[in-house]
Formats: C-alpha cells, sequence, structure tokens
C-alpha cells in the first residue's frame, strides 16, 4: 500500500520491548513483501503467532482443474445461475485460470473459516450483499460495490450481514496487487492525474482482539491447502504498523477520463498484479466531440485475454447480446471482438453511459474452470453475425 497506518498501541521503536499488561511481552511479526525489501507491516501478538499443534492436507469439493478454451471461443458466462450457498472462501466457483490468476464467483450465505493465501493478494469484488470483514488488522464493513484488497498471507474470515447472499467476483493472484504505478510518486503519492487518492482508501481503523483456544486455518499454496491447527486464536493483535494492509475501495470513487474521441481501456485501470490488470467501468460524459463515435471500435487483443464482469447499469455496446446482471464475458486473445452489430450508429448522438463493469485483462491465455460450463451461455459466439445462420 502507498502510506502509512498505526493502529492500535505499539512500542515507540520497532523491535524493542512490549510489555503485556501481567507479565511477558507481546509477540512481533513482521508481515513483508519481497523478503524484507518492500511494504511491510508489525503486528503485535498476544500469542506467539507460530504455535502450530496440528496440520493436516484437507480437499475442496469441486477441485482446480481447469481445460483450454478451445476450440478458441469468446464466452459468455451467467454467473447468477450458479449455486448459491457455503461461503467465501470454500464455496469459491473456478470460471477462469491461467499460472498467474484464477477468477472465481461466490454467492456465499454463510460465515468462512479463518483463511489465508499463500500464493499471492487477493482482489474482491463485493456485486451484491454486505459483509464483514475480519483480519489480524481489524474490521472492514464491505458492501455492494466495494473492491477489497488483501495482502497475502493475511488470515482473516469473511462473515456475509442481511438475508441476501454475498454475491462476489475474487481474484486470486500469484503475486501482489497494487494500485498502477503510473499513479504514485516515487514515495508512494497518488498523484494528481491518478482517478482516485488516498481519501478513498478505507483500512482498519481499530485492533480486533479475539479471546480463544485451539482454532483451525485454512491456508492456500502453491502445493495445495493445508488446515493448521492453532493453540489460540490468531486474532489477538493489540496494534500494528506500516504500509501493508488490506483496504477497500468502492468503484463509485473511481473518477472516469473523458476525450474528445474514445479512450482504450487503460484509462479504466485500477490496479495491476503480475501480468493482469483490473479496471473499472463508471458511469461517464460520452465522447465529445460532434464527429466522435461513442462506443468503442473492433479491436484483437493481440496479447491478452479480456474478461469483464458487468454489475451495474447498461452496456450499450453489447446491447442484444444477452448480457445482464452479473454477467461475464471473455474475449480471447487471437479473436477480433467489438460492439453488437447496430449499436455504433445507436450510440450517435447519445450524451453518456450508465455502465458499470469490472474488467481483468491477462497477458496469457486463460483455460476454463468447472463453474464456467455450468452457466455458460452457447450460443454467444455468433451473436455478432446478425442474422446469419449459427454454426454450433
Amino acid at each position: 500500500m502507498p502510506y502509512y497506518r498505526c493502529v492500535g498501541e505499539v512500542p515507540r521503536k520497532r523491535h524493542m520491548q512490549f510489555h503485556r499488561p501481567g507479565g511477558g511481552l507481546f509477540a512481533e511479526e513482521l508481515m513483508g513483501e519481497e523478503g524484507f525489501s518492500s511494504d511491510s507491516a508489525l503486528l503485535y501478538h498476544v500469542h506467539p503467532p507460530t504455535e502450530i499443534v496440528k496440520a493436516e492436507a484437507p480437499s475442496l469439493p469441486g477441485g482446480d482443474g481447469v481445460v483450454p478454451n478451445h476450440p478458441l471461443l469468446p464466452r459468455h458466462f451467467e454467473t447468477h445461475g450458479l449455486e448459491v450457498g457455503g461461503d467465501l472462501v470454500t464455496g469459491r466457483q473456478l470460471l477462469l485460470a491461467n499460472a498467474d490468476v484464477r477468477l472465481s464467483y461466490a454467492a456465499a450465505s454463510e460465515a468462512s473459516p479463518c483463511y489465508r493465501n499463500a500464493t499471492g493478494d487477493e482482489c474482491v469484488y463485493v456485486e451484491a450483499g454486505r459483509a464483514r470483514f475480519e483480519s489480524v488488522y481489524g474490521v472492514l464493513e464491505v458492501g455492494e460495490g466495494d473492491y477489497l484488497v488483501v495482502p497475502r498471507s493475511t488470515t482473516h474470515r469473511w462473515v456475509p450481514g442481511g438475508s441476501e447472499p454475498l454475491r462476489a467476483l475474487v481474484v486470486e493472484a500469484r503475486g501482489h496487487i497494487h494500485p498502477p504505478r503510473r499513479y504514485l510518486s516515487p514515495t508512494g503519492q497518488f498523484l494528481e492525474h491518478a482517478p482516485y487518492c488516498e481519501r478513498d482508501l478505507r483500512a482498519p481503523a481499530e485492533p480486533l482482539v479475539v479471546e480463544g483456544g485451539e482454532t483451525d486455518v485454512l491456508v492456500r499454496h502453491r502445493d495445495g491447502l493445508t488446515l493448521y491447527t492453532y493453540a489460540h486464536h490468531p486474532f489477538d493483535v493489540v496494534g500494528w504498523d506500516g504500509c501493508l494492509h488490506p483496504y477497500a475501495f468502492s468503484i463509485r470513487d473511481f473518477e472516469p477520463v473523458v476525450k474528445r474521441f474514445h479512450a482504450p481501456p487503460p484509462v479504466h485501470q485500477t490496479f495491476e498484479g503480475p501480468r493482469f490488470v483490473i479496471c473499472s467501468f463508471c458511469p461517464r460524459p460520452f465522447d465529445f466531440d460532434p464527429e466522435a463515435v461513442p462506443v468503442p471500435y473492433n479491436h484483437s487483443n493481440v496479447d491478452s485475454d479480456e474478461v469483464l464482469f458487468y454489475v451495474g447499469g447498461s452496456f450499450m455496446s453489447r446491447k442484444g447480446a444477452g448480457i445482464g446482471m452479473g454477467s461475464i464475458t471473455l474475449h480471447p486473445g487471437g479473436f477480433v471482438h467489438g460492439p453488437q452489430p447496430g449499436s455504433v450508429e445507436a450510440s450517435l448522438g447519445q450524451p453518456g453511459t450508465d455502465e458499470w463493469a469490472v474488467m481483468v485483462d491477462t497477458f496469457a491465455p486463460l483455460s476454463l474452470g468447472a463453474a464456467a460450463a455450468r452457466c455458460e451461455d452457447t450460443e454467444y459466439a455468433w451473436t455478432w453475425a446478425r442474422g446469419a445462420a449459427r454454426r454450433g
């Protein structure tokens, strides 16, 4: 993260004695990226965070298997047709994946176990519902339209609130997720041209100290899953400071760029990860030159696969293609895609767009997870062909 926070009680200097009431010392835990050479946070636990008493290798239903996108086709996944229930961790339904990133959908109705992802950061976009995110750093309340970035190896759990399921897209990286470097100064401050800034970010404001005995923590790592049992509950941090912590950002606080003529997707970039980016499409005035064509032109992603998650409003460029709330489209590299026939003409003279969408562009081909087949609209690939005969 690009800015420093201090929450709860911490001693005057790093690595100095910090005494617990009643005797003994609080246990330090340094969480640091890239060894000791990048952002970090120093947490102070009541009990040592190393006290495991048991470890086993569990398995989750559904597995992690993927199949290639072959034959190479644009795809449309209707996520609201997927199963509702379970929790946001074990109930993730894998749609798309490659060696750099995994994209899953969840419609959670239950609290998750304590969990940490040791393979990389996660970015969770909340499509609908609300939840309490609890972690070693404290609590964050999130709801519709929020992104939540969770640093690698942060122990946390998700507790849905309300009567509706927590619907979310989960982006799991094999590395770190940050604001784009071009938005930041050399010392990490958001620059004036950035589409959001530090004031738009929410982080835990006070510690969450849970008294408890043996507690299970599910850990994802490169070889699978391990279920640790700890002697004490991991949420026993009385204070922390540093620049590495979970934070939430609302898509409604993203400030779109408007030009005389159409601007390409990089102007919508919100986060970057290893070999992928996340973008936010928000309501904005259309291009304001009288001769401008507001909707996107046909384009070929020669170096990337493009994933769009439609989360609100009306997406004019694909109107008539069956796109609805919760739709996810995959336009792979090697396929030329563009607006729905007739939408270019329909866009002329329109004042603006009311679309809300999250885009993930990857720089390696995406394969299809098991959930993709369960919610695919198999007619989508032929929607550009106007009235031409479709070929199955």
